[in-house]
């Protein structure tokens, strides 16, 4: 009976003091010196966090947990005191678990974080330390690994708190001073069996993965990608799924954030190591290590990875590389058929045509495929359109797509029926027949109309290919009205639109309104893009006869594209690739327009500066052989251009302007050659049956040439005159 009444006591005693101490904490009063005992060896010797805490306030059950004031009852009979900042993040952790965020935030402002993160520093820097006797003369006694856990839990769950009243910057702080005090206390990372007896490793955890979500919410991209940084390069003892979702979020955030971040600046790293020089780079990185474990068997399978790494990779211009992280995939992870379509547009988007095609051959004739395969036959009619040998297969995808669809699909319908027209109309050009060539190219329009009519006019592609076609067939106002639709519907961002205005225009000997409709969308077009724009002008300026206008655009033109050069080969980027072939190509072209331009004035040394030019680029251009060619003519020495001439259709043997010049150089030599110059003109009129150079030096030959018919002579002269009416500045394709 005694025994009882003296443990009746002792817990009533317990209870008041812990009673009275939480009234003091939550009026801000202190307690006196003899009520309170500071010592390492306090409340939080045990491990409070038994119990757990929710990650979001109000989570916690509608009847208040109590197994924490019983916990705190016991270390107390035990102990007989308790501290008193541990106590503020006891009573804070309960006031969190009912709910009452802003009264658990009050609690938590009353502990002096300053002080309790030294004594922790220490404590976690002795932790670490091989064992050893400490002096008395320590001013700060070590905290034990409980005491730091459960304080690092009240700052943490401060910043839970903060983040809940939107208070996102102040949440974001807080939570920073966690892992500042660990790295501070261990330069070198966590040790493999640091706080494996408490909750310590499991708050650490959850303040890893919140701290970049709170600079996320506060609006701060450069400490949103220090803190993931922190989170991978420092050694936290994370799991490795934990570790795996940090850099699947953080290879997110780097590709769709719209941020720059700088390279990351290594403490230390392998001579020969890479380090990411951009977003993209350090995203494709972080992916290509997700799907390493995952082939390891380390993570379970994520399709999303591969989604954004196939977006990385594409923005990067590392198709190939794509391509064969495909190919290395488990046979149980990507069907067939989708691993045949996304090698398929790997390869095609590196040029790699004949690739693609036949892998997608290969899965159209497999007869235990099952799939409908609309997309596979769309992208391979697309392909074959692309490949003079194979129209004749593209045409008859399309018409597999509209007949197995038909009435089903409508936009996939007018996809096919767009590139039904583009492939009937490359078709018409190598038919020798005239009847069979207007018969398909009244199939290429009927087919593109249709397109047209199933999208309501409103698809920018099959505007433009509309457009082109009747200009092709110089049906100039219909092709002036679709060129009018398209730049309405593209709203004047596309150059190639402008370019075709003006194109059209020029054909219908419209030069001045032409020249308006480039000023206007040179005005509209980033510097970076107006080069072609240019080039057309100065074309036009040519036609008028204001060749010196022609050679200061012609000028301002080089200028852009050498800043270009320069603005783009310091960045490196790998994207780049391609745009800086084609500005280089773009590049070499104006040279010999240049040289052109200068020929024409009699300047002949200027001429020769820029053919030099066009050398250091490219020096086996047809075109620059051409330009050579020109200047020797103009210069009377006709044998000298007959080789340039020569040397060009070498270097490409369907260069229209090289056999028409041919043809013309031969002629004038020698009457003896007009067989042979008759085979360069029928030539060039294959390749080329609008050009009405060649038809009027064909009918010159046949003029010349003893026992031609006249009739046929006047043919050519006529058909010449009439398409020189209607040829516009530079060819519509």
């Amino acid at each position: 009976m005694k025994i009882r009444n003296w443990m009746n006591k002792g817990k009533i005693s317990a209870s008041g003091r812990l009673q009275k101490m939480m009234k003091c904490i939550c009026s801000g009063e202190q307690l006196r010196a003899d009520e309170i005992i500071p010592s390492s060896e306090s409340l939080a010797t045990r491990d409070y966090s038994a119990s757990g805490y929710s990650s979001r306030a109000g989570e916690a059950d509608t009847k208040v947990d109590t197994s924490n004031i019983e916990e705190a009852e016991s270390s107390l009979r035990e102990s007989g005191f308790l501290n008193y900042e541990e106590a503020r993040a006891l009573l804070g952790r309960l006031e969190y678990q009912k709910g009452n965020v802003e009264a658990a935030l009050h609690v938590f402002e009353g502990i002096d974080i300053a002080a309790v993160t030294s004594r922790i520093n220490i404590s976690i820097a002795r932790r670490s330390e091989p064992p050893r006797r400490h002096s008395q003369s320590d001013a700060s006694p070590p905290m034990s690994m409980h005491a730091v856990s459960l304080l690092f839990e009240a700052i943490f769950l401060k910043a839970k708190s903060l983040q809940v009243l939107g208070r996102f910057k102040e949440a974001a702080q807080s939570c920073k001073i966690i892992l500042d005090t660990v790295e501070s206390a261990l330069p070198e990372g966590l040790p493999g069996n640091f706080a494996a007896d408490c909750k310590l490793q499991e708050t650490l955890n959850r303040a890893v993965e919140l701290l970049p979500e709170l600079w996320k919410l506060a609006w701060a991209p450069q400490e949103t990608i220090l803190s993931y940084r922190c989170a991978l390069l420092y050694h936290w003892n994370l799991d490795v799924e934990t570790t795996a979702k940090i850099e699947k979020e953080f290879a997110i955030y780097l590709l769709y954030s719209g941020i720059d971040a700088t390279p990351p600046n290594l403490r230390s790293q392998m001579v020969g190591s890479f380090v990411p020089r951009n977003n993209v780079e350090e995203a494709i990185l972080l992916l290509l290590i997700l799907l390493r474990k995952f082939v390891l068997g380390k993570i379970e399978w994520d399709p999303s990875i591969l989604d954004h790494l196939s977006f990385a990779l594409s923005v990067a211009g590392q198709l190939t590389v794509l391509a064969h992280q495909v190919e290395e995939l488990p046979a149980e992870i990507m069907e067939r058929g989708e691993q045949c379509s996304t090698l398929a547009l790997c390869y095609y988007g590196e040029g790699e045509n004949m690739v693609a095609l036949n892998l997608l051959r290969n899965l159209l004739n497999d007869r235990e495929n099952r799939r409908d395969c609309i997309f596979e036959l769309l992208l391979a009619s697309k392909i074959c359109g692309e490949t003079p040998d194979c129209l004749e297969d593209g045409i008859g995808y399309s018409r597999k797509v509209l007949s197995k669809f038909k009435g089903k699909c409508r936009q996939m319908l007018s996809v096919a029926s767009c590139l039904l027209g583009i492939l009937l109309s490359a078709q018409s050009s190598e038919i020798a027949s005239d009847s069979e060539r207007v018969l398909r190219q009244s199939e290429a329009l009927e087919a593109l109309e249709t397109a047209k009519r199933m999208t309501k006019g409103i698809y920018p592609n099959i505007l433009f290919h509309l457009c082109l076609e009747n200009a092709e067939q110089r049906k100039l106002d219909v092709a002036l009205y679709y060129a009018k639709q398209l730049l309405k519907v593209e709203a004047g961002s596309s150059v190639k639109g402008w370019i075709l205005l003006a194109r059209i225009l020029s054909a219908q000997k419209r030069y001045v309104d032409a020249v308006n409709i480039l000023n206007a969308a040179l005005d509209e077009t980033g510097k970076w893009d107006q080069g072609e724009l240019l080039r057309t002008k100065a074309k036009l300026q040519v036609a008028q006869g204001q060749l010196k206008n022609a050679i200061e655009t012609y000028t301002h033109l080089l200028a852009v594209l050498q800043v270009q050069s320069k603005s783009f080969g310091f960045q490196k980027n790998l994207f780049l690739k391609s745009r800086l072939n084609k500005d280089r190509s773009l590049e070499m072209e104006t040279w010999h327009d240049l040289a052109d331009a200068y020929t024409s004035l009699s300047q002949w040394r200027d001429a020769e500066v820029c053919l030099l030019k066009s050398k250091a680029i490219n020096p086996h251009s047809a075109s620059r052989w051409h330009s050579t060619g020109l200047l020797y003519k103009a210069k009377g020495l006709h044998k000298e251009a007959l080789k340039s001439f020569e040397l060009a259709l070498d270097v490409d043997p369907n260069h229209v302007p090289s056999l028409i010049s041919t043809a013309i150089v031969l002629r004038e030599l020698s009457n003896q050659s007009l067989p042979v110059v008759r085979s360069f003109l029928t030539d060039a009129l294959r390749l080329d049956r609008t050009n009405p150079s060649a038809w009027y030096n064909l009918g010159l030959l046949y003029k010349d040439e003893v026992g031609a018919s006249a009739l046929e002579a006047a043919e050519c002269f006529e058909a010449a005159a009439l398409l020189n009416e209607s040829a516009p500045v530079e060819p519509f394709r």
